[in-house]
């Protein structure tokens, strides 16, 4: 991995929570063209290893960090990492794509099945913000992006477990929008519908890495969506 500490735009860094080949390399080559510092956080070491090496052939230093968002210690150890070795983090992206059994039919999903829905979008969000958060506050200027699919706009009786945490966790970002925007925070929401399709017109990765990097610069509006729901 890289030691590169070369960051853009004051010093700062980006991390992305959930960080894999696709949207997540995107993202990385995307900002990290930028000057910012990249840190990626997954859970798998070996995936993470291989994607870190795959950018930095691509000319992108990263540096990977291994946490399960269901740990809130292990994630906030991970972004306090990140923080030491690439500078402040300035734009954090939550975006963990969740579990198949998060996806259960709502007449078949139990307290006990939205357990792990709740603690991967909401409890795993929640710890990450706090752990960036007073840096943002204390330096006067961030951004968090969450990354959620279709469900956080329109629940789907099929996918319960997603409809109910990704409502909760756009809840707990929309009213973070609200409350930091004051401060030079922006906090914004893209709901990519369905599938992340490489080549797709509004979906393919590089094309909402671009979509990102712009809710990062123009700094307007919570909720923002990648391609129609009903695509």
């Amino acid at each position: 991995m890289s030691s590169s500490n070369d960051t853009g735009d004051g010093g700062g860094s980006i991390v992305v929570v959930g960080a894999g080949p696709g949207l997540g390399a995107a993202v990385a080559r995307r900002f990290g063209r930028e000057g910012y510092g990249v840190g990626l956080v997954a859970r798998d070491r070996a995936r993470l290893d291989a994607l870190v090496a795959d950018l930095a052939a691509d000319g992108v230093p990263a540096r990977g960090y291994t946490a399960d968002v269901r740990d809130a210690e292990q994630l906030t150890d991970a972004l306090g990492a990140a923080a030491a070795d690439l500078g402040p983090v300035e734009i954090l992206q939550y975006s963990p794509a969740p579990h198949r059994d998060f996806m259960r039919p709502v007449l078949e999903t139990g307290p006990r099945d939205l357990l792990g829905p709740i603690e991967f979008s909401v409890y795993g969000a929640v710890a990450a913000v706090r752990e960036v958060l007073p840096g943002m506050r204390e330096r006067g200027r961030g951004t968090l992006l969450f990354v959620n699919g279709g469900t956080a706009a329109v629940p789907h009786p099929e996918r319960a477990g997603t409809s109910v945490a990704f409502a909760a966790e756009s809840a707990y970002a929309h009213l973070l929008h609200e409350r930091l925007a004051p401060e030079g925070i922006h906090v914004s929401q893209l709901i990519i519908p369905g599938a992340i399709v490489p080549g797709h017109v509004r979906k393919d990765p590089a094309i909402l890495a671009e979509t990102l990097w712009g809710l990062h610069c123009d700094r307007t509006g919570f909720r923002h969506y990648a391609d129609d729901l009903d695509s």
